[in-house]
């Protein structure tokens, strides 16, 4: 699964640091795909997005801290446990049922995120 932000969030902002993958937004920023990534020129991402590596998506929340799902592995590949979850002072980084993958799925996205 990825993980998601609830609306318990705070907004003190100590995930955003810790994402290997850069999945992890203030609220109302703009993501990119090339944030924290060695993703460049035009990309597919696994749920379809097609845009520039660089070009400016915008924001999933205007009220809290966000994960952008296409670009979170759970931390698979770098750490053994999701580290936005670990260092949460009020435990809102959460499972999302809403996207569930497998081990081998993380892995792969982790490989396309950082070829």
């Amino acid at each position: 699964m990825a993980i998601k932000i609830t609306d318990d969030c705070i907004n003190c902002g100590a995930c955003e640091p810790e994402c290997p993958n850069g999945a992890i937004y203030e609220n109302a920023g703009e993501w990119r795909f090339s944030d924290k990534t060695g993703i460049s020129g035009s990309f597919t991402s696994k749920s379809g997005i097609t845009s520039d590596a660089d070009d400016a998506h915008s924001a999933i929340s205007d009220d809290y801290y966000y994960i952008v799902p296409d670009k979170c592995t759970e931390c698979v590949g770098f750490h053994d446990t999701p580290q936005c979850a670990s260092v949460c002072p009020v435990d809102c980084c959460v499972n999302d049922p809403d996207i569930v993958e497998s081990q081998e799925e993380l892995l792969a996205k982790k490989s396309v995120l950082h070829p």
